[in-house]
């Protein structure tokens, strides 16, 4: 009988990554994006590797790939397993796929060898978590946990497409989505390995890292109207400069986020509309994103910004208007399932840490809903969303021996 062991090479699992790579809809660079033909194609190919693992297999209502395990002689209970094969346009091969091909390295050793888990598995390849292609995000992993909304259903991608339709055209059944979701009664929880996306494992050389809870988020904008003038001739203790206090708050957001350790907040846009080499400024725009493992720390940081926004407008004589435009809550991971994750790095003799995660996964969705827990793999350069996203073999092993563990004892 093969011993299990052998198929959590993770030598395997990175060619079987590469291969998955091939399915894009852009050659040469890997562009996958939710419900489109390569992620149909990309679906088919995982179906037929699930199946030859001992998976039944179907396509959810909401285009996800489920697969699930459950020989003779498991227990009762059924543990998720899962992440999202959609990508961002030219991604890395590695997010999100990872955690695909993990869970599938694992149910590939236990029916190989011949081994019953304690607990019925079920795979989910997870087809929308980027958020790329349509507006709305997380909707075929909100589904699983009992949360559709059936608004994301006429979402529209930027060529006028509906989500409804692209859903016919994947070949989705068509099933009501508010009807799959999974009996907290019967699930055990929702297990996700994932790369970091970060440095700090790398930092740290270590090669795996225990999630402590998903980051929170709150998104906004911050729309300033001061005076326009003449560069010339307008004096300087004059002016309602709107770029000069923009700038000034954006400094100011910067040293917020950096009072606190696990705090992170970013203005990723800052815009001139009108502006002209030879005009004082008198509108500006940028956003902001705020995010935090907990939510009273990150909202207290977004309290505290708004405060020093207003006090900069009118320290320069500007009018700003402060809007909050997205927000979801931190999603803390399960200590019992993080601690059995824990437990089993350590039986490997590796050392880890506990450590949040900065961005989203489908493990969000079931905040409340089911225990999540997350095992982070080591990439290098903290290097995510881009062509040289880079996790080495023997660290994807470790992950699935790892997950194997965790499995076999719970």
């Amino acid at each position: 009988m093969t011993n299990p062991r052998n198929c959590l090479s993770g030598d395997v699992i990175e060619k079987r990554l590469r291969d998955l790579a091939g399915f894009t809809d852009i050659a040469g660079q890997l562009t996958r994006l939710t419900l489109s033909p390569s992620h149909k194609n990309a679906a088919e190919h995982l179906g037929k590797l699930f199946r030859a693992a001992g998976m039944t297999t179907h396509i959810d209502p909401l285009g996800s790939l489920v697969g699930r395990y459950a020989p003779e002689g498991c227990g009762p209970r059924t543990l998720l397993i899962g992440s999202h094969i959609d990508t961002v346009r030219d991604a890395g091969i590695y997010d999100g796929n990872l955690g695909v091909m993990v869970g599938l390295s694992v149910i590939e050793a236990m029916h190989k060898g011949g081994v019953v888990p304690p607990v019925a598995i079920e795979l989910i390849a997870f087809s929308d978590e980027e958020g790329v292609r349509f507006p709305s995000t997380l909707s075929a992993s909100k589904a699983l946990a009992g949360r559709f909304d059936p608004r994301c259903l006429d979402d529209l991608d930027e060529r006028g497409i509906r989500r409804r339709g692209s859903l016919i055209a994947f070949g989705a059944p068509a099933g009501d989505p508010a009807l799959i979701g999974r009996d907290p009664a019967t699930t055990l929880g929702y297990v996700e390995v994932h790369i970091e996306q970060g440095p700090v494992l790398e930092a740290a050389s270590l090669p795996l890292g225990i999630v402590t809870a998903i980051n929170g988020v709150t998104r906004g904008e911050v729309i300033l109207r001061g005076v326009a003038g003449h560069a010339g001739t307008l004096p300087m203790a004059m002016r309602h400069d709107a770029l000069t206090a923009a700038a000034e708050m954006v400094l100011s957001i910067e040293e917020r986020g950096r009072a606190d350790k696990d705090l992170v907040a970013t203005v990723g846009v800052l815009e001139v509309p009108g502006g002209a080499i030879n005009v004082v400024p008198g509108r500006a725009r940028f956003t902001f994103d705020v995010r935090a493992p907990s939510d009273a720390l990150r909202q207290r940081a977004v309290s505290d910004i708004r405060v020093r926004i207003e006090r900069i407008a009118r320290a320069r004589n500007v009018e700003a208007a402060f809007e909050i435009t997205h927000e979801a809550e931190a999603t803390p991971c399960d200590p019992r399932l993080s601690g059995a994750l824990e437990r089993h790095t350590f039986a490997l003799g590796l050392d880890t840490i506990r450590l949040p995660s900065g961005a989203g996964h489908d493990a969000m969705s079931f905040r409340g809903v089911l225990p999540v827990a997350m095992l982070f793999v080591r990439c290098r350069g903290g290097i995510s969303h881009n062509p040289a996203e880079f996790a080495s073999e023997e660290d994807i092993g470790l992950s699935a021996r790892v997950l194997y563990d965790f499995v076999m004892g719970l």
